[in-house]
């Protein structure tokens, strides 16, 4: 797995535009090599921030969205178009304003699909599985851009401290008495998220700060998920000033004035 590399921004607003530039470039290049791209996105504040900030800057029309294979990291088990879930987020914000191919919107089911959490959580790791390449790392496609935010207990994904779902060696498991409502989840586990190329933590507010300075310190990621959330090939912490308050300055490298 890579080391950590911490970029500060000057406030939430400008790392949601710094992610949105990043992604898209980060997409570009990946498309530009294979042909097609694979992301996997996240919700809450940040992500779906920074989801509207590339919607709102012509340069999203160097991606090809219909080339590019949407994913989620976790998913809150509520019903389709319900406003609490990732998905519904990221339709609004970005997802709806782009020709993206339907059939390649992968989305975690809910209870109106009429299967159970653990169902869900099967059927999203038979879909992984399918989209998986030779190349790849295991039973997951090795998503270009995985992108995750971190909660100030350190959590990722649904992945929260000392929970069952962060010794489980299945790619997508159904998280039951989630200490954050909804209390069922869906979500990938460290062997899915380990699998991507790039994996980055976006984090804002000094709620948050704790949380990253234990993260990238010796803390284990069965007490600190976000430990745990390495790419193979890079893993980023993308974070406001708030966030990167308590890091040691070497750890730290100003990504704007």
């Amino acid at each position: 797995m890579s080391v950590p590399s911490v970029l500060v921004h000057r406030d939430a607003d400008v790392l949601a535009q710094a992610v949105a530039a990043r992604l898209i470039t980060g997409l570009v290049d990946a498309q530009a090599a294979k042909g097609s791209a694979h992301v996997a996105l996240t919700g809450g504040g940040m992500g779906i921030s920074s989801l509207a900030a590339v919607a709102a800057t012509p340069a999203r029309d160097a991606v090809d969205w219909r080339n590019l294979d949407i994913w989620w990291g976790d998913e809150r088990f509520l019903p389709t178009g319900d406003p609490e879930r990732n998905e519904t987020g990221a339709r609004r914000a970005l997802l709806d304003q782009v020709d993206v191919d339907p059939a390649r919107v992968h989305v975690m089911r809910g209870p109106d699909a009429g299967v159970t959490p653990e169902e869900s959580a099967e059927r999203y790791a038979a879909e992984l599985r399918e989209a998986a390449r030779p190349e790849d790392h295991g039973p997951v496609p090795s998503f270009d851009v995985l992108m995750l935010g971190m909660g100030p207990d350190g959590h990722v994904a649904s992945l929260f401290p000392g929970m069952p779902a962060l010794h489980e060696e299945r790619p997508v498991v159904a998280v039951h008495g989630s200490p954050k409502p909804p209390p069922t989840r869906i979500s990938l586990t460290f062997p899915a998220l380990q699998a991507a190329r790039e994996v980055w933590v976006i984090a804002a507010g000094e709620e948050k700060a704790g949380a990253v300075h234990l993260a990238l310190q010796e803390s284990g990621p069965l007490q600190v998920p976000a430990a745990g959330a390495r790419g193979r090939l890079r893993t980023l912490f993308l974070l406001d000033r708030a966030a990167a308050s308590k890091i040691p300055p070497s750890l730290v490298r100003p990504a704007s004035p």
